[in-house]
C-alpha cells in the first residue's frame, strides 16, 4: 500500500478498520456467549461497544470531507465470503475462546502497525499526531485483549475420548 498522504486518506482507513472490528467483536461476543464462555463474551462486547464510539466518532470528525473509497475486503479479518458461507460458519464452531482472542489481538496488532506506519511515513505534523492518536488507541485495545489471553486457557479435547464415544452403538 502506498503512503498515506492526508488527513482524509486516514480516516477512510482508520473507519474501515473500526467498521471491521465492531462489527467481528459483537460476532465474537455471540459466538463466545453461545459456547458459555460469558466471561470472554463481556470482553468481546465491550470491545465492540468501543469499536462502534471509535467508529462513530470517527464518522464525525470525517462529516464533511470527501473520503476515498477503500474495498471493504481490505480490512477483513476473516474468509472473503458473506458470513452466512460454510467456511465461515465452520470456522467459529471449531474456534476456542483462546482462538478467538488470538485472532482479535492479531487484528488489533494489524491495525497498529498501519497507524505506526502512518506516523512514520506522513508528511505533515498534523497527520503524524492523528495517526499516533489512533495508534494509542489500538494499543489500548491490545492490551485489553492481551490481560484476557493471559486468564483463557488453552483448551485441551482428549480426541481419543470423543471418538470413543461417538464410535459406541447406539
Amino acid at each position: 500500500m502506498r503512503a498515506i498522504q492526508s488527513a482524509p486518506e486516514l480516516y477512510a482507513h482508520a473507519i474501515a478498520i473500526e467498521r471491521e472490528a465492531a462489527a467481528r467483536y459483537a460476532e465474537l461476543a455471540r459466538r463466545m456467549a453461545d459456547q458459555g464462555s460469558e466471561a470472554v463474551a463481556d470482553v468481546f462486547s465491550a470491545l465492540a461497544r468501543m469499536e462502534t464510539e471509535h467508529l462513530q466518532a470517527l464518522e464525525r470528525r470525517a462529516a464533511g470531507i470527501a473520503l476515498p473509497e477503500i474495498a471493504a475486503t481490505q480490512y477483513q479479518w476473516f474468509d472473503n465470503g458473506a458470513p452466512e458461507t460454510a467456511a465461515h460458519e465452520w470456522l467459529f464452531r471449531l474456534m476456542s475462546a483462546r482462538q478467538a482472542l488470538a485472532i482479535a489481538l492479531q487484528a488489533e496488532k494489524r491495525a497498529q502497525a498501519f497507524f505506526e506506519g502512518v506516523m512514520l511515513t506522513a508528511p505533515d505534523a498534523e497527520l503524524r499526531a492523528l495517526a499516533r492518536e489512533m495508534a494509542r488507541e489500538e494499543n489500548e485495545h491490545i492490551e485489553m485483549v492481551l490481560r484476557l489471553v493471559e486468564r483463557t486457557p488453552e483448551p485441551v479435547v482428549d480426541w481419543a475420548s470423543v471418538y470413543e464415544t461417538s464410535a459406541r452403538p447406539r
